[in-house]
Formats: C-alpha cells, structure tokens, sequence
C-alpha cells in the first residue's frame, strides 16, 4: 500500500505502478511535486483523469516508460500530456537522455518490441521456428540486443498482453491483435 501524503514531500515523486493503479491519479491532483508516472501500458495521465473526471489544474505530469529492460535504457522516453515547458522537467541524474514522445498508450518503443514479439508468437504458432531459433535468428538478422521471447520473459509477459491489448483496443490495428499463442501463455500464468 502506497502512503499518498508521502508524494508531497518530495521534489520528485515515481509511480512505478501507476498503470496498474490509474485511480492514484486522484491523490496526485493538486500536488506542486513533479510527478512521473508509468504510463506505458495501459493508460496516460489525461486518460486516468478523465476517467476520474478529474480537471488538470497545471500538476507536473510526466508518464515514463518503465516497463522492465526499457528502464535500464540510458535514454527515457517520456511524455509531456499537458504541454508543460521541458525546463521544467527537473535534472534526471539516472539518464543520459530523455525523449519526449506523444502521449499515447504504449508510447513508442513498447509498441513496436511488442508488435514484433507478437509477430514471433505467430510465427512460432505456425510451426515455422521453435522460440529459440526465432531468438537466435532476431539477434543475428537484426543485431536486437535480444529475441523476442528473451524481451518478453524479461519485459513480462503481463506488461506485453496488456500493453497489446490495450493498443488493440485503442486502435484495432490488426497489427496489435494478440496472437492466441501468447494470450494461452499469459493466461497460463493467471493460473499458476
């Protein structure tokens, strides 16, 4: 459990879990500490206050992309949902870099490692190439740091099903409708 008085006293406040608790959205209002939140998977800070139909009063909303392996990144991809100035995004001492990107669930680098595991799912499902030679062949072929089904093991399985299913439903972009493979794999997990 969260203490959400503690967000005010402090300078800079991290939800690792927001996208698994959006509803925080509402101890967050009204707070002067800049505020990142992970929104890579299932919402953005203007999503989860409308939801909450809450009214953005000028709050220092950053979402980040802290899905595992994304993090250890030396470049943050955030994003900046209410226009606030980049000066006002406070020294970031754990990053060489940081990117904005537009608000968007799944922002940009997750949407395409889990585009691309999906696709591996599928080719897997068609009996083309076990998971292994799929790893092997992505980070021979395309010099990726790893094979996508290192990158989900790694990344999680949840945050790639949910990360996916959220796009989907967003978009309905076939290219983000999930492969029956992984989502027999992630329910697998539900049950164990």
């Amino acid at each position: 459990m969260q203490d959400t008085q503690s967000n005010k006293n402090f300078d800079i406040f991290i939800d690792l879990d927001f996208d698994s608790h959006p509803e925080r959205i509402k101890d967050y209002c009204g707070n002067t500490t800049t505020i990142f939140l992970l929104s890579a998977v299932a919402t953005t800070p203007e999503l989860a206050m409308a939801l909450h139909e809450m009214t953005y009063n000028g709050e220092k909303f950053y979402g980040i992309n802290a899905i595992p392996t994304f993090l250890e990144r030396r470049t943050l991809e955030i994003c900046n949902p209410f226009g606030l100035a980049q000066e006002t995004l406070p020294s970031l001492p754990w990053w060489d870099n940081y990117e904005f990107v537009k608000s968007r669930i799944g922002m940009i680098t997750p949407r395409i490692v889990f585009m691309i595991i999906n696709e591996a799912y599928y080719t897997f499902q068609e009996g083309t190439a076990e998971k292994a030679d799929i790893d092997t062949a992505m980070k021979l072929g395309t010099n990726y740091p790893k094979g996508p089904f290192q990158w989900c093991q790694e990344a999680g399985i949840d945050n790639v099903y949910n990360t996916l299913n959220a796009l989907w439903e967003d978009t309905r972009d076939e290219r983000y409708k999930i492969c029956p493979t992984l989502k027999t794999e992630w329910l697998h997990t539900k049950l164990t």
